[in-house]
């Protein structure tokens, strides 16, 4: 995850960078402004995915860093992980103590490989 602010902290802070009002955010969203607001103040549990996802591209951040901070992941990326469970596990720890460069220069290769 990328820095250590909460997922309400975060939104919030971002919903401001641009200049957006609760109650517009919450209603492009499909929720009550109260529930936002909540939410924002890690009162509330963060909305489903589907939701989140919508928050990403309104405040223009990533996906997977916002579902990170929601405490969730991606259905696709799990859907991936029950697929193959053994040998991502195996990956997944091999990452374990890389750094973030590390990791996507790995990520890199693997696409490289695949296009192969």
């Amino acid at each position: 995850m990328i820095g250590q602010e909460k997922f309400g902290a975060f939104i919030r802070r971002k919903r401001k960078e641009k200049e957006l009002g609760l109650r517009e955010m919450a209603k492009m969203i499909g929720v009550s402004p109260t529930y936002l607001s909540k939410c924002e103040r890690d009162e509330f549990a963060p909305p489903a995915e589907d939701r989140v996802r919508e928050i990403a591209k309104i405040i223009d951040c990533d996906v997977d860093d916002l579902l990170a901070r929601a405490g969730r992941v991606s259905t696709d990326i799990s859907d991936i992980i029950k697929r193959h469970p053994v040998e991502l596990a195996a990956l997944l720890r091999t990452t374990n103590g890389m750094t973030g460069e590390d990791i996507s220069r790995l990520a890199r290769e693997a696409q490289k490989s695949k296009e192969k």
